[in-house]
């Protein structure tokens, strides 16, 4: 039987010129609008390169940063998860609730958020994968219903995370802060799963799924696993917004889902499905928190970090507009 290319597969014959200049377009953007960002934010706010700073920033950027990471292999899969950030939430309140604050409930907390997160993803890996509903409704839906669950759990901010997990969430290990390692490592832990055979069949996916399917690609498995390993990673988020808030809040997930989506945009991932790296949706999210960091230095409402996020992901996605090759008719 004749196998039909897969969009993948098709982009790896392109000639290497021409697929370094696609691949180049998106970066140069993204590259672009964080050294911007980054210029601002260390003119406006000195201290901000300071070891205080830099721990201290970075610690407020892991939960996006992570929840980017997530959101972008399920766009990579060609779908979408606007639960993110309720799956974040659900999994620090029942995190925060089974550990009451006792060191040695850590373990068991830490298994109890990436179990959540976990469940969470492969109910919405099925509703899309088996029910066959479109990715943003189904998961619009979700979120109303892991929220619920959140006030169910918690319904008001509060509970204790052991000094254990705050403590070791400011620290530092040979001088560079625990938050920047734990970012490093999201990056790091990207370039080693990439080549595994499942993530190869979620980029075959998003690519074109009809391909995928004609190439004997598990398509269903391959959206199922896409939103299980986004469930997983929002369920270590959530740690990472106990470890920095040192409480619960059942409401922390509000803007997380959105945001992860503006970062992945300007991470240079296309919403189509099958290009991009979580790598850029890193960038992204750090652009993106650097954003709110300037407006904050300006003295600006808070109410013009989401126009300035707006702003941000209509430039990223103008600037690679500029220097994508045009269609041939």
């Amino acid at each position: 039987m004749t196998q039909t290319p897969t969009v993948a597969a098709i982009e790896e014959r392109r000639p290497l010129t021409e697929r370094l200049g696609r691949v180049r377009v998106a970066s140069w953007a993204t590259a672009a609008l964080l050294i911007v960002a980054v210029v601002a934010a260390v003119a406006l706010q000195p201290n901000l390169l300071s070891p205080y700073g830099v721990a201290s920033t970075f610690a407020t950027f892991l939960p996006l940063v992570l929840v980017a990471v997530a959101q972008a292999i399920v766009v990579i899969g060609g779908g979408l998860d606007l639960s993110a950030g309720a799956i974040v939430a659900l999994s620090s309140v029942v995190a925060v609730q089974v550990m009451q604050g006792e060191a040695g409930s850590v373990p068991l907390g830490f298994l109890t958020a990436i179990g959540v997160g976990l469940a969470c993803g492969i109910v919405n890996g099925l509703v899309v994968s088996r029910l066959r509903l479109q990715p943003l409704i189904a998961t619009f839906a979700t979120a109303s219903v892991f929220s619920g669950l959140a006030l169910l759990v918690l319904p008001s901010p509060g509970g204790t995370v052991p000094a254990i997990i705050t403590g070791t969430f400011r620290q530092a290990v040979g001088g560079v802060p625990v938050s920047v390692l734990l970012v490093v490592a999201v990056a790091a832990g990207w370039l080693v799963v990439r080549h595994l055979r499942i993530m190869r069949h979620i980029r075959a996916t998003g690519g074109g799924p009809a391909a995928a399917f004609a190439s004997l690609v598990p398509v269903a498995g391959a959206q199922l696993a896409s939103y299980a390993i986004c469930g997983v990673i929002c369920g270590l988020a959530g740690l990472a917004v106990l470890g920095n808030s040192g409480s619960g809040d059942p409401f922390i997930g509000g803007d997380l889902a959105l945001n992860s989506v503006a970062a992945v945009v300007v991470g240079g991932i296309a919403l189509r499905g099958g290009i991009g790296s979580p790598i850029g949706a890193i960038a992204g999210a750090i652009t993106l928190s650097l954003a709110s960091t300037i407006l904050f230095a300006l003295s600006l409402p808070t109410s013009w970090r989401a126009l300035a996020a707006g702003l941000v992901v209509i430039l990223a996605l103008a600037l690679s507009a500029l220097g994508a090759p045009r269609r041939q008719r």
